[in-house]
């Protein structure tokens, strides 16, 4: 394995176009606020997995949201400030509000400090629960941003990583059994996306603005897009027929759901390999309305398996 050293000062610069100031819109898009559906999507994932749907459940559950948006938010910021001369080469990233000069690095610096006090006030006075997935979360954005970034294919399982401490803390939280094929299937998923996202690298801004990215090619990302599809497909379908609490209707939701699984999977790889997207993955998932109707469908069914487990007296209403 080699490690692959951030170059030293870029050359040149790409200028930047005057814009009127808008101090309170750079603000709110220096912490990305649609990143926060990240672990809004990811962290009720364990809902499946709760003991009981109570109100202390659910308020432990939103505590758990709230520190890893909180927690996000802290390394959006960090990274911004850390990766802003290398992110001007960057088609996107060049319009964040420090790499283009809206905010100051000195007041990003304060909103970061600001962050991380209240994501500390937020895990001292939340539920006598264990919250080392957010801290360890932290801990590892921090050798992200340092090492981690600049070694190829330990950069995209770093991020993956990152999914998968919000939802052990989700099931720390509700304090249910943990899911370990569900796990799995939450790592490769959020792998097969990095992965997408640095083929997009590869053919955009290429390694000047990531140095990581000299030790891919757009053939190697190919080939590893299909292996972590074909592994999210199987960890995922192995969780809903032997970990998921469906009790009987287990083998029926695993087979409805494969059909919207797949297609969501397929649509995806269509995104990244025909369409040449995946650079925003969070906003190009969301956008997308096949993917948006593959997913209802995928919640309408897993929703209404764990309805009639959970309350037998739904099943025995429905006339056979």
């Amino acid at each position: 394995m080699r490690v692959i050293e951030p170059a030293g000062r870029l050359p040149g610069d790409p200028g930047k176009t005057p814009a009127r100031p808008r101090p309170v819109a750079d603000l709110f898009a220096l912490v990305r606020p649609a990143h926060a559906a990240k672990t809004l999507l990811v962290v009720p994932v364990v809902l499946a997995d709760a003991p009981a749907w109570t109100l202390d459940t659910l308020a432990r559950l939103a505590w758990a949201v709230g520190a890893f948006i909180l927690a996000g938010a802290c390394v959006y910021v960090g990274n911004d400030i850390v990766d802003r001369h290398r992110d001007r080469f960057h088609p996107v990233k060049r319009h964040r509000p420090v790499a283009a000069g809206r905010v100051s690095v000195r007041t990003a610096g304060l909103c970061w400090a600001a962050l991380l006090a209240l994501l500390g006030i937020v895990v001292c006075t939340g539920p006598d629960r264990p919250y080392w997935p957010v801290l360890a979360y932290l801990g590892l954005n921090v050798a992200y941003s340092r090492v981690l970034k600049h070694i190829p294919l330990v950069d995209v399982g770093t991020v993956a990583l990152g999914f998968v401490l919000r939802v052990l803390q989700g099931y720390l939280a509700v304090g249910a059994r943990i899911a370990e094929w569900l796990l799995v299937a939450v790592f490769s998923l959020a792998l097969l996306i990095a992965i997408g996202k640095r083929r997009q690298e590869l053919l955009g801004a290429g390694a000047e603005h990531r140095p990581a990215l000299r030790g891919y090619t757009v053939r190697l990302a190919d080939h590893l897009l299909m292996l972590t599809c074909v592994l999210t497909t199987v960890t995922g379908l192995m969780h809903l027929r032997t970990e998921a609490l469906l009790g009987p209707y287990g083998q029926t939701a695993m087979l409805l759901c494969t059909p919207p699984a797949l297609f969501v999977l397929f649509r995806y790889l269509q995104v990244v390999l025909v369409d040449g997207g995946g650079g925003d993955p969070v906003r190009e998932l969301l956008a997308d309305r096949g993917i948006a109707v593959a997913g209802l469908a995928l919640v309408i069914v897993l929703g209404v398996a764990i309805l009639l487990t959970r309350y037998p007296a739904l099943a025995a209403a429905i006339p056979h």
